[in-house]
């Protein structure tokens, strides 16, 4: 194993996670709850991988279909639902998880602990002749991921806030379909080949992130404004 190639994987995961954890400034989680939920996001890709082989073996489609199938139900619904598995199991429930911004962080560490190995897989070991590839996954790929998780955080919290029992769990659906829909079109332009798609990719990584910083400013500023009422009461 190239020394380099293991770094430039495992950088951009880390570094999106320093800054998920930096931002989130007036109510910090636990680092050994964050730690925790980062190396069971690693730990995650193993039955995302078992479950995308399965998935894989009944694609009967041929064509766009097979490509749509593996693009929104192998990759989008099964990547998003293991990484949201992480974070229901393993802090959903837990008393730290107390504003709406939390949702997003956790949601966001769980999926860059699974695009931190998933980037050493394609980075170090299938694609370590191609020395573009990292950096295309840094600036693309790991941050894709993270982007989807700030998709499923901002419903992930408003079903875990919600006072009505059937509003809950609208967003909770939400906190899946959302996001997986988001993934499978991510991987399904770059997979197709279709020329008018690819150009269509850029608005749609701008568009991705646009929206999602809209999300996490504002959980961010009801976040600050609980820490100022807390502070002034």
């Amino acid at each position: 194993m190239k020394l380099n190639l293991f770094m430039t994987a495992i950088t951009p995961g880390i570094a999106l996670a320093l800054m998920i954890y930096l931002f989130d400034r007036h109510d910090r989680e636990p680092i050994r709850i964050l730690l925790k939920v980062f190396i069971m996001g690693i730990i995650s890709v193993v039955p995302a991988i078992i479950i995308e082989n399965i998935l894989s073996y009944f694609d009967v489609f041929a064509g766009i279909f097979g490509i749509a199938y593996t693009a929104f139900i192998v990759a989008g619904v099964t990547e998003e639902f293991i990484k949201r598995e992480v974070v229901i199991k393993n802090v959903y429930f837990n008393p730290v998880f107390n504003e709406k911004l939390d949702g997003i962080v956790y949601c966001v560490i769980s999926a860059l602990g699974f695009a931190t190995i998933e980037n050493v897989m394609y980075v170090v070991f299938r694609f370590s002749d191609i020395e573009s590839v990292g950096l295309y996954r840094a600036f693309l790929s790991v941050p894709a991921h993270m982007l989807f998780a700030i998709t499923m955080g901002y419903y992930l919290s408003l079903a875990k806030f919600s006072a009505d029992s059937e509003q809950s769990q609208f967003f909770f659906r939400k906190s899946l379909t959302v996001p997986a829909i988001l993934h499978g079109t991510f991987d399904f332009i770059l997979m197709s080949g279709i020329e008018l798609l690819m150009i269509l990719f850029i608005p749609f990584v701008i568009y991705l992130w646009i929206t999602n910083l809209k999300k996490l400013n504002k959980y961010y500023n009801d976040s600050q404004n609980n820490y100022h009422d807390e502070f002034e009461g």
